[in-house]
């Protein structure tokens, strides 16, 4: 007999690195709550650290940074860039290379990634960044 739908409350008790070389606080997720079409965790970017170049794929994910200013650099040869502040929305459409970099030497940057796949982690890939002319 099927398990009835129940409403959950997580509360991350560890962080793990991921793929992109951040901690992360696991939330909502296949693992961990058996949701279907979503994952939902917290990023946390240390004083000037950024992630390793990776692309989504076959998922959008939706940012919302709660805590500092990050530049994300995005494109083949990461070449554009957008810089979101708290309380600013960022959106990265599936398959797009970025990164992320906090841009303070100092303070934390922390974020709410939400995703439409409920893994964390599995269909994260590394990028290796093109050179111009490549």
């Amino acid at each position: 007999m099927d398990k009835p739908a129940a409403v959950q409350a997580i509360r991350p008790d560890r962080e793990v690195t991921t793929r992109q070389q951040l901690p992360y606080f696991v939330g909502i997720s296949g693992s961990t709550t058996g949701a279907m079409g979503l994952s939902m965790h917290l990023v946390v970017i240390p004083p000037g650290a950024r992630a390793a170049p990776h692309v989504h794929v076959g998922y959008e994910t939706g940012i919302y940074v709660l805590e500092g200013t990050v530049c994300t650099r995005w494109g083949a040869a990461l070449e554009h860039e957008v810089v979101s502040r708290a309380g600013e929305f960022l959106f990265i459409p599936p398959g797009v290379p970025h990164e992320a970099i906090n841009l303070s030497a100092e303070l934390p940057a922390r974020a709410v990634v939400a995703r439409n796949h409920p893994a964390e982690q599995d269909l994260v890939e590394p990028y290796a960044v093109r050179m111009a002319g490549d």
